[in-house]
């Protein structure tokens, strides 16, 4: 495909999008369609219809005209330099030529547009982020970097990256996180690599990893994942302690997959019941469900799909969760709270809460990771009880 017939293609998946469609399945659906499309093809789509998202309003406002996958496209190609007239030809399969008005780009004029965060999260956004707020939602506009968590029940990080090395991947030691591996240049069929179906190595944010990172490895007492999910914490806190875990979810299906995944790994992790969960834990990790604005680079349809209402519901659980959670901890064990926001609602203020209403707890250590090169935006707090 040419360069013009990718962005033409992109332009007919957005239009799904801003009608209703998920993304994945918009481009799924396109994909089905359209097979003689080579993979470089469909990965050079993805990256246009991500790139639109994650920039959403800013190239709607700049592009000023009406919401379609072509207004859209003519904006994000305009913030790029791509010489539009390159791409809008009468070639076959390319976008239409542009009209006279559609080669007029505006500044949007409000910070919330060109930061592409929801208007009416803005005051939030600011209240939480302070003097950082632009400079953050501007990182969130960019594609996310990929990093690898090395499972060290099978591995050490230099044996993993070179293995990677070996097979052609250019990856390098992560400075400050001690499980992560940086990658850079091609990504395609990490999956597929001897390294990750060994059970070497897990696709995982760094500051995701990080948060299981800061607790002593030497932590007595069984482990408890009590926001499993897929089961990224429960690998990675049984890489960390070498120890089993116990795993839980409100939704059991969430971790259909982790039993597979667990046996790659050689971890020993068995997925229960609230009903089943002991009673005292040396640590009990949540992971708690979230806005998940720390990591909008990588999920940016979840900031244009999120709501006041949606993220007042997820306070709320959150604090159940601590509160159910907490109840679960030894005497000498610690609870860990963790989101993958920057949100204070979700972060700060909810730890407020939480030892108001709880005075027997402190917190031992606590971390904000901002998004930036190094990672996505997370929240850590590891409690004990006094």
């Amino acid at each position: 495909m040419t360069p013009a017939a990718r962005v033409s293609a992109a332009i007919d998946i957005l239009d799904g999008i801003l009608e209703g469609a998920r993304a994945e399945t918009a481009l799924t659906r396109w994909g089905r369609a359209n097979r003689y499309a080579g993979s470089k093809d469909r990965a050079a789509i993805r990256d246009h219809v991500y790139d639109a998202l994650r920039q959403r309003e800013s190239a709607l406002g700049s592009a000023g005209g009406t919401r379609t996958g072509r207004s859209l496209m003519r904006g994000i190609l305009n913030q790029q330099a791509v010489d539009l007239d390159e791409i809008f030809t009468d070639a076959r399969f390319a976008p239409v030529p542009l009209r006279d008005d559609e080669r007029v780009f505006d500044t949007p004029n409000t910070d919330w547009q060109r930061c592409d965060i929801p208007e009416w999260l803005w005051p939030q956004w600011c209240h939480s982020l302070g003097e950082r707020a632009i400079e953050i939602a501007h990182t969130l506009q960019q594609r996310a970097p990929v990093f690898l968590r090395v499972n060290l029940l099978k591995s050490t990080p230099v044996q993993a990256r070179d293995a990677l090395l070996d097979a052609g991947y250019d990856v390098s030691l992560h400075a400050d996180v001690p499980t992560a591996l940086c990658v850079t240049g091609r990504t395609a069929a990490l999956h597929l690599s001897d390294a990750y179906t060994e059970g070497l190595i897990e696709l995982q944010d760094a500051h995701s990893q990080a948060s299981v990172t800061l607790l002593d490895p030497k932590q007595r007492g069984p482990i408890l994942d009590y926001c499993a999910g897929g089961g990224g914490k429960s690998l990675a806190l049984a890489s960390w302690f070498g120890n089993a875990v116990d795993a839980h979810d409100l939704n059991p299906r969430r971790m259909t997959d982790l039993p597979a995944r667990a046996e790659r790994a050689n971890a020993q992790i068995s997925t229960l019941t609230k009903e089943a969960l002991k009673n005292e834990y040396g640590v009990v990790f949540c992971d708690a469900p979230c806005s998940g604005s720390g990591s909008w680079r990588r999920d940016p349809e979840g900031k244009w799909a999120l709501t006041q209402d949606q993220l007042d519901a997820l306070v709320l659980t959150q604090r159940e969760i601590l509160t159910d959670a907490s109840k679960l901890v030894a005497p000498d064990g610690c609870l860990v709270y963790a989101t993958c926001s920057v949100l204070a609602c979700e972060n700060q203020e909810q730890l407020d809460w939480f030892l108001t209403e709880n005075p027997g707890w402190r917190i031992v250590s606590q971390n904000q990771w901002i998004p930036n090169a190094q990672g996505d935006g997370f929240f850590t707090s590891v409690l004990s009880q006094l």
